[in-house]
């Protein structure tokens, strides 16, 4: 994939576990926390926050660097002490506190290691109780060639569209657009960037709508499997909003942010994935170790197909194994 989206909701885990649990065998929530000090990835932006592999981030950086200054003294106690916690620098520097992006209130220190980390000067080692711990770090430097700034920039789009293809049209530029926080140096060139990936993907026009997918893609060649799957939010399958009503014809929401009076789906409800369509949707929660379920339909009821239940029960079972409950504990309630 060579990025995945981070989310730090645990409804009933984190999205880089729920993504990653459907793609890696005998994965567990918290593995790829556990295991990144191992394995050839960075925390840092894509196309929205989450872990990259390292040949991907090398393609992003160096990125605009500012506060020059400040960085530069910040960057020297870095290095002096090898790894740091933020505390450790907010003890030693003090500089006062900020406005964050959410419009609340953020220590100075917090903020300037955030910027840092952004612009590659540093990099997060590890997590200790889910709080960055920082390490300097140095990216090569920039390319001069117009040659190879396109193809680092046709590189990430393709990326993008292997993950998240197929891309009806104004998707594929959604996404693309979205390249502007992987490398803000090269915004300027994303719509050139736009062009040549509309002439080079495959792509068909269908019901008066375009897609696009990579070119060594078979789009016809998949068969239709008898498997449900609990879908996080963030997931590749369903992430594109837009695509998800085109395909399923009905208008999924995140809804952790909205008011509870507001929901129709739940806090964290997760589409329902059975065969190739999305039918419903699953809120899902661990109470004194027991899985409780509650799963809702887009129709008045759930398919009658005796395969849909037993694949449902499935499913239910590997989130027990997902999370390392006891098996055969569960609590199933209908929503329709």
């Amino acid at each position: 994939m060579g990025f995945v989206q981070a989310d730090p909701i645990r409804a009933p885990a984190r999205a880089q576990d729920l993504i990653l649990r459907h793609r890696v065998n005998d994965y567990h929530a918290g593995d790829l926390e556990r295991r990144y000090t191992s394995l050839d990835i960075e925390e840092d932006v894509f196309v929205n926050y989450g872990y990259v592999t390292r040949s991907l981030q090398a393609l992003m950086h160096p990125r605009p660097r500012g506060q020059k200054k400040r960085a530069k003294m910040l960057l020297d106690f870095v290095r002096e002490r090898g790894e740091v916690h933020p505390r450790e620098v907010d003890e030693h520097f003090a500089h006062g506190r900020v406005t964050n992006y959410w419009g609340g209130s953020s220590n100075a220190t917090t903020h300037l290691l955030d910027a840092m980390h952004y612009t590659g000067l540093l990099r997060i080692v590890r997590r200790e109780k889910g709080i960055r711990i920082y390490a300097a770090h140095q990216h090569q430097s920039i390319p001069h060639g117009a040659a190879e700034r396109r193809a680092r920039i046709d590189a990430l789009v393709d990326v993008v569209v292997r993950i998240y293809a197929p891309l009806p049209g104004p998707s594929l530029s959604f996404y693309l657009r979205r390249l502007r926080y992987a490398a803000p140096q090269w915004q300027s060139e994303l719509p050139g960037a736009l062009r040549r990936a509309q002439q080079r993907l495959a792509h068909a026009r269908v019901e008066g709508v375009d897609w696009y997918w990579p070119a060594d893609e078979a789009a016809l060649d998949h068969e239709t499997q008898d498997i449900v799957r609990f879908l996080a939010p963030f997931d590749p399958v369903v992430h594109d909003r837009a695509r998800f009503e085109l395909l399923w014809s009905w208008v999924y929401r995140f809804e952790a942010y909205t008011p509870v009076n507001k929901r129709k789906l739940g806090y964290y409800a997760m589409p329902l994935l059975w065969r190739e369509r999305a039918i419903g949707w699953a809120n899902l929660s661990v109470n004194n170790g027991e899985l409780k379920t509650d799963v809702g339909y887009v129709a008045s009821e759930p398919p009658r197909a005796r395969a849909f239940k037993r694949e449902l029960e499935a499913e239910i079972e590997r989130i027990r194994h997902f999370l390392l409950l006891p098996q055969r504990s569960t609590r199933i309630t209908n929503d329709y």
